[in-house]
């Protein structure tokens, strides 16, 4: 198949081919006139045209016949210019098409014989003997088949570079969604997880003395199993968005924990796109769930503030803290804080993390205010 750059090239070619035919054709009716003389010259490069036109236009079906296509266009331009010798710079389009057409060490055959014919034709025609009607030819048949060459070069270095290009973005492609994926099973499936486990084992030590305490604490991981579990299928189904206002969704999520968490909201709420909604849940249930699994938070407090032109989620817990240099360092940790960032990034937010060890710890996502 001609790719896109190959089609331009083949369209400038018979372009130029065509010109030259039809200068040639002129050239020989103003001096000649509508004479006997010229009705051979004037068939055959009307067969030339049809001839060449027939080959471009069907150029995918001649397959492994083109070289005999190119056979007879070299006849027949053979014959034309004995005949009529201005038709002999028509030879220069056969340059490109032999180049295209043949094997590279069948193609110097032809464009010897193009050249040979031409300076021969030339040499008939001249009052006189010239270097140029030599030279001329020769560097012609030079010029053009450097430039095909390079143009070959180009077009394959082109279409090379537009695969390479190709399989770096597919793969580009599999990684994000890889890192999607990833932080959708973090954010939701594993943290939903991590706090049925922990419910459970709480439940576990509180049942032999405390009964009602376990199975308070049971019931609730039946509850975190089914909100992990609505988590799943709106992903599944591309609803990440949580239903409903996020402060809702916050009182919602705060239940799921061991440790009492207190939802507080300041200013006057306004709706959030899907996407920023989205993506400050993610960051207040990334949060607690680091509070509740290495922080062994006692008491968490969420503040979601509606500003004039931002809006801004604390996340603030009374634990053992952290230092973030060594967290983020250590192999397979970290993973919460740069989903979190990345989330952000994704709707133009920032955050900001404070915290220092014994200190507890503080989560500020800040997201621009914008229309649904």
């Amino acid at each position: 198949m001609m790719g896109e750059s190959d089609k331009r090239l083949t369209a400038a070619v018979s372009a130029g081919f065509y010109l030259l035919l039809l200068a040639s054709v002129l050239r020989m009716i103003t001096r000649h006139g509508a004479v006997e003389y010229t009705v051979l010259p004037l068939t055959l490069s009307a067969v030339l045209a049809v001839l060449y036109g027939a080959g471009v236009l069907c150029w995918e079906a001649l397959g492994r016949h083109r070289v005999r296509w190119l056979l007879a266009l070299v006849g027949c331009w053979l014959a034309l210019t004995e005949i009529a010798p201005s038709f002999s710079w028509c030879a220069i389009p056969l340059f490109f098409v032999s180049l295209r057409v043949l094997p590279h060490r069948f193609t110097a055959v032809v464009v010897l014989v193009l050249t040979v014919a031409v300076i021969s034709v030339q040499i008939q025609v001249a009052d006189r003997f010239d270097p140029s009607l030599v030279l001329a030819p020769i560097g012609v048949a030079a010029m053009t088949s450097t430039v095909f060459v390079v143009l070959e070069r180009l077009i394959d270095d082109l279409t090379r570079t537009r695969g390479e290009l190709a399989t770096a973005q597919r793969a580009a492609g599999v990684l994000a969604e890889r890192e999607r994926l990833a932080r959708e099973i973090h954010d939701s499936l594993a943290q939903g997880l991590t706090s049925m486990g922990m419910l459970l084992q709480a439940a576990d030590r509180a049942f032999d003395h405390d009964p009602a305490r376990a199975r308070a604490l049971a019931a609730q991981a039946a509850g975190t199993a089914s909100a992990s579990l609505e988590d799943a299928r709106r992903f599944l189904r591309g609803l990440n968005a949580p239903e409903g206002s996020l402060p809702d969704a916050l009182r919602a999520l705060a239940g799921r924990g061991l440790a009492p968490v207190e939802v507080r909201t300041e200013g006057a709420e306004y709706d959030l796109p899907p996407d920023q909604r989205e993506a400050l849940l993610r960051v207040a249930q990334g949060a607690l769930a680091n509070a509740a699994e290495h922080a062994t938070a006692e008491r968490v407090v969420i503040t979601l503030s509606y500003l004039d032109d931002t809006v801004t989620l604390d996340v603030y817990d009374d634990g053992s803290g952290f230092d973030r240099t060594s967290v983020t360092s250590a192999p397979g940790r970290g993973f919460g804080l740069r989903a979190m960032r990345d989330r952000l990034d994704a709707v133009a937010g920032t955050l900001t993390v404070e915290t220092a060890p014994g200190e507890g710890t503080t989560i500020a996502a800040t997201v621009p205010r914008r229309t649904p």
